[in-house]
């Protein structure tokens, strides 16, 4: 096992990965930007090293930075979190050169999977069902509406390099396509330097499941359900539960053993997440992220898990801590992701914490770096807190999660606390009956 295991990243998610090593009796070092000097990562660490100015592309993203960090402190091990250098197969590689133990799969997976032309290809290959499209990228208009004609309007025209909503593009029709095409291409260049575009069959309802797979790199490889992430504004999710509402037990089962399989057949290490779009009983590959998921602590409420002390122990040579069989379902958990964001437009907020009272109690937790008197910096992500909360079944996670937003006290900014409180009156989100195109149409009636 790692004696010090250095977290690169920031904010809840390097405090949760500082709180796993501590249980496990592991020292711990935070990397902060001058912005983030007085930040609750940096208090919580054992060890703490300036890695550069605000911009995270001197600091968070500092490959040279990050592995001096390392050297210096002597830590045996990185965990990269999410976001930032989690998916960065050339960081995972220089850490690989350098005997740095990268806590996450191998360079040659996150490649694999960080291309999705590629991904889709090999999750084929392995037996994933996935959505109807190009066999690759697509050059021209002139072969988008070949491919287009093939599997029928609509269609959704993706960036190859994509990630967050940017270059992803749909047309209803023929007339929308060579504009929606040339479109995605300028913003794939924009955002990615890369304009390659490929084009799928563009569903009409579907909702956004994602399986949570885990593998020990030796071809042993376990599913943990799944997460409904089917709430989300601009392609970002915002409310995230599990299980899913819509899911029967027989079609999570068969879903997930063909992604445990998956994995296993690549000898896949550490946590994973394999998303798909889900319409009419189906499942439809999208993408797998080879990383920790923001909503991680749903799937560990229900299971009663630690995927960050799973993952550090595999990392280090040691065995998955459960099998198959171990893991079964109990209760209902529910994640609502707390912006620094003013409404209606979502515009970021940061700002001084005046004041700072974490809900309590019962099945509720609460996952932030804020305090009172902290400055959230102008520089980074707008998330500032999970709460999840956790109940014996959907209706009690439901009003745990409304108690708790009641609670919750973040003074001196603007939050999207508001928005969950309209939300959870909704007879939509009470019945658990929506798909990903729900929350755009409901915020254009009630947040515009």
């Amino acid at each position: 096992m790692f004696d010090k295991i250095l977290i690169a990243n920031r904010g809840e998610i390097a405090l949760r990965v500082i709180r796993a090593c501590r249980e496990m009796g592991i020292a711990s070092v935070a990397v902060h930007s001058t912005a983030d000097a007085d930040a609750m990562h940096v208090r919580m660490a054992d060890e703490s090293v300036c890695i550069g100015p605000n911009p995270s592309s001197e600091s968070y993203l500092s490959i040279p930075a990050i592995v001096s960090a390392c050297e210096i402190t002597g830590a045996q091990a990185i965990h990269p979190g999410y976001g930032f250098l989690s998916e960065n197969a050339n960081f995972v590689q220089v850490l690989e050169d350098h005997g740095i133990t990268f806590i996450g799969p191998s360079s040659d997976h996150i490649r694999i999977m960080g291309d999705k032309i590629t991904a889709k290809d090999t999750m084929k290959k392995l037996g994933v069902p996935c959505v109807p499209g190009s066999d690759g990228g697509v050059a021209d208009v002139d072969s988008a509406k070949r491919v287009a004609a093939d599997i029928g309007y609509p269609v959704i025209i993706k960036a190859t390099a994509g990630g967050g909503g940017r270059g992803m593009k749909v047309a209803k029709d023929e007339s929308e396509l060579e504009v929606a095409f040339r479109t995605a291409r300028a913003e794939a260049k924009a955002a990615f330097g890369n304009d390659e575009v490929y084009m799928e069959k563009y569903l009409q309802r579907p909702r956004h499941i994602e399986i949570q797979v885990f593998g020990d790199g030796r071809g042993r490889a376990v599913h943990l359900g799944e997460r409904d992430c089917s709430l989300q504004r601009r392609h970002q999710k915002v409310f995230e539960e599990a299980p899913g509402p819509a899911i029967t037990p027989e079609q999570r089962a068969r879903i997930g053993n063909i992604c445990a399989d998956a994995v296993a057949r690549i000898n896949y290490i550490g946590a994973g997440t394999i998303e798909f779009l889900f319409e009419d009983g189906e499942f439809y590959f999208i993408e797998m992220n080879t990383r920790l998921q923001v909503e991680h602590p749903v799937t560990e409420s229900i299971f009663g898990v630690d995927l960050v002390r799973e993952q550090i122990r595999v990392a280090a040579g040691l065995p998955m801590d459960f099998v198959q069989e171990d893991l079964s379902i109990r209760g209902h958990a529910i994640e609502v992701r707390i912006n620094a964001e003013k409404l209606p437009n979502f515009s970021p907020c940061p700002g001084k914490i005046t004041q700072y009272h974490a809900p309590g109690g019962l099945g509720v937790r609460m996952d932030s770096a804020l305090y009172d008197g902290y400055t959230i910096p102008p520089y980074y992500d707008s998330l500032i807190g999970k709460l999840i909360v956790f109940g014996r079944d959907r209706p009690e996670a439901l009003a745990r999660l409304n108690r708790a937003l009641g609670e919750l006290i973040v003074d001196g900014i603007d939050t999207t606390v508001p928005l969950f409180r309209a939300l959870l009156e909704e007879p939509d989100i009470q019945r658990g009956d929506y798909s990903i195109h729900w929350l755009e149409k409901w915020l254009a009636q009630n947040f515009s």
